[in-house]
């Protein structure tokens, strides 16, 4: 996956001798959290109890949000179709968001399979782990129907990268090639989904956005830190039925109209 480097370079900002205390103890209670719900998620992954697994993934997001301040506002119905659901791409925070209000299995570069806490938690939450090159597309297309076949409501990221949340780029149609294969074309939806952050008054707009050679680290570090968070809504747009598609890139293009449509207007 190449970076969107964006109009400017990001702006981190370090947190104050105030915001290093509001860090240390939001963390810390976030691994209270994941120390109680973890194990259970474990075992509920290890049975294939997917009702389970999915209330304790929102239960745990739901308390992270808590903990961290940001309000979470939803417009328009999630589906309960077959399919999978596609949208634009903040920031970290877009997983923990769509989770804390939907059920949804998330599509990720491989690199967070390694990540320290954060990788063992997205595995142990289903989590499809993907290389965004060209010599791994047949791979992925067959991972995506296995896990469709499942009856998995996947949710993937078209653009291929994060963005400073104001714009959307140019939907990829890759990752929508499984979706035509077999019985599928006929059977599954995908829902475009926008997610829509504001940031806290005084802040730039763009606070929530992560871009550029930003470190995962550095950037949560900003926002955990802050001393009031804003809001973000998350708007489900009506469903698209595969089979009204002749092929994925206008599917990928349609979707990409939708998405754009509410942030745009932000």
């Amino acid at each position: 996956m190449i970076p969107w480097q964006g109009e400017r370079p990001i702006v981190i900002d370090s947190p104050t001798a105030t915001g290093w205390v509001r860090l240390s103890y939001k963390i810390l209670a976030v691994l209270v959290v994941i120390s109680i719900l973890f194990p259970p998620l474990l075992v509920a992954r290890l049975l294939n109890a997917d009702t389970a697994r999915q209330a304790i993934v929102r239960v745990a997001c739901r308390s992270a949000l808590l903990v961290l301040g940001l309000s979470v506002k939803t417009r328009g119905t999630p589906t309960l179709k077959p399919g999978g659901m596609v949208a634009n791409h903040c920031c970290w925070l877009d997983v923990i968001v769509l989770n804390s209000v939907h059920d949804a299995y998330f599509v990720s570069k491989a690199e967070v399979r390694n990540w320290p806490l954060c990788g063992v938690i997205a595995r142990a939450a289903g989590t499809v782990f993907i290389r965004r090159r060209i010599m791994d597309a047949l791979l992925q297309k067959i991972e995506f129907m296995d896990r469709i076949g499942l009856g998995h409501r996947l949710l993937f990221f078209p653009e291929g990268t994060s963005t400073d949340g104001r714009r959307v780029l140019g939907f990829r149609p890759t990752l929508f090639a499984a979706y035509f294969e077999g019985d599928f074309r006929n059977t599954t939806w995908i829902q475009p989904v926008s997610f829509v952050y504001a940031a806290p008054t005084g802040r730039r707009r763009d606070l929530y956005g992560w871009w550029g050679d930003a470190s995962f680290i550095g950037h949560a570090a900003m926002i955990i830190s802050a001393p009031n968070q804003g809001s973000v809504e998350v708007v489900f747009h009506e469903p698209l039925k595969v089979g009204d598609f002749s092929d994925r890139k206008r599917l990928a293009r349609t979707c990409e109209e939708r998405v754009r449509s509410a942030v745009q207007m932000n």
